[in-house]
């Protein structure tokens, strides 16, 4: 039986809202004189609201995790999945040692590698090849160790042409392949990986996900932290939902997924948006889908839908970027659309508001209900993010060959004249 190499015990995690400076000292001295002096048990601790970002609380302390209890063996690959909010990011960076726990212990056996956001650990000023020796350095390796890895490094990352450039001169993209080649070549007894990899371009995504798969099968450690359940059910065999801070359910991959997703299935059923908040200096008022000038939430493939969504601007805007993504039950991204690949502008003044108004002109997916999510960003920063908005239902269109039949791997339908 395989020994857990990874131990939490009541491990809690617990934040101060709003702006920190005010009022922090007098905190901090009640603090001390209540444990140091009197014996007391931390007052703070016993007041904070659970983690639930999209209601305001009573409180200023927030418990981001909980009261959580887990063990994790050797070889495990562990997919953490949940909500935003739900407190996969903040376990990583106390596993990572990026933050202290409030309550709690945390034993971990073996050296831990983690890549947890975009550039993390290197030095801007310092070249690819110098980040990577910093890096190794940091994780306990010897410069000889490092050196005997090196070339594969910098094959893997694809970055060879600008590995001594200082990695400020990289783009994201760039930075997250040395990153995480850094992270899997190391050989770290247990790696961590949060939503990152989805900064890649598909053909990374694939190479990382395939080196993940080689590393479990070393009888290395894995956690990963993605929205992607394809990729959870792929990569991992094992699972964790995060609710609130809290362990809701452990158990294979497949069954966390599907527990996840049911629970989801019936959000959508009791009519829930899922609103996951922003900026809102301009928010998203009302959305309607229309077939052939008339209302509608039913289509056939190759129909043209028209999608009417109402904005709010309560702030002077210059440039928003709009969203849609049409996904699967299984949470799966079909496809997504935006205002960017058509090089339309979208801005208003504090106090409009004004309807965007999108046309398909030939909506080809494959028959299946899709489920609507819809984003506003500016400067890479979410303004409103709406999920589960509403869900559309396709049919076989009347012009459709096939004989009747789709077959059930199929997403997108592609028309095309043939010849003989």
């Amino acid at each position: 039986m395989s020994k857990p190499v990874i131990k939490l015990e009541n491990l809690s995690k617990q934040y101060r809202l709003g702006t920190i400076g005010t009022g922090t000292i007098a905190h901090d001295l009640n603090r001390w004189w209540q444990t140091k002096v009197f014996k007391r048990e931390d007052p703070y601790l016993k007041v904070g609201d659970t983690n639930d970002r999209s209601h305001k609380g009573d409180s200023e302390y927030v418990w981001a995790l909980r009261n959580l209890n887990l063990e994790i063996e050797e070889g495990d690959v562990i997919g953490i999945i949940g909500r935003n909010g739900a407190g996969k990011s903040t376990l990583l960076k106390l596993l990572s040692k990026i933050t202290s726990p409030t309550t709690g212990s945390i034993k971990i056996k073996g050296r831990l590698a983690s890549l947890l956001e975009v550039g993390t650990g290197f030095h801007p000023e310092l070249t690819g090849r110098e980040n990577i020796y910093l890096n190794g350095a940091i994780l306990g390796m010897t410069k000889a160790e490092v050196t005997s890895k090196l070339e594969e490094i910098i094959e893997f990352s694809g970055c060879a042409r600008y590995i001594d450039t200082p990695v400020k001169r990289y783009s994201s993209g760039m930075t997250v392949r040395v990153g995480f080649a850094v992270a899997a070549f190391l050989e770290p007894e247990i790696l961590v990986v949060d939503e990152v990899l989805a900064v890649g371009d598909a053909e990374f995504q694939k190479k990382a996900i395939g080196k993940m798969k080689s590393v479990s099968q070393e009888g290395r450690t894995v956690l990963f932290v993605s929205h992607n359940m394809a990729s959870i059910k792929n990569l991992c065999s094992k699972g964790v939902l995060l609710s609130q801070g809290s362990v809701e359910f452990v158990g294979t991959a497949e069954e966390t997924v599907e527990y996840y997703l049911k629970q989801d299935a019936e959000a959508y059923k009791s009519g829930k948006v899922i609103d996951k908040g922003g900026s809102k200096d301009i928010e998203i008022l009302d959305y309607k889908t229309f077939r052939k000038d008339e209302e509608s939430r039913s289509f056939y493939t190759g129909d043209q839908l028209t999608l009417k969504i109402e904005l709010k601007f309560n702030e002077f805007i210059g440039s928003v970027d709009m969203g849609i993504n049409f996904n699967n039950a299984n949470h799966e991204l079909i496809t997504h659309i935006t205002n960017l690949d058509e090089h339309v502008s979208i801005s208003g003044n504090k106090g409009d508001s004004k309807t965007v108004t999108i046309v398909i002109d030939s909506i080809n997916l494959a028959p299946d209900s899709y489920r609507i999510d819809i984003g506003l960003m500016a400067d890479g920063k979410p303004l409103h993010i709406l999920e589960n908005c509403f869900e559309i239902d396709i049919q076989k269109g009347p012009n459709i060959g096939r004989l009747g039949v789709f077959p059930k791997h199929v997403k997108v339908f592609t028309p095309t004249k043939w010849q003989f």
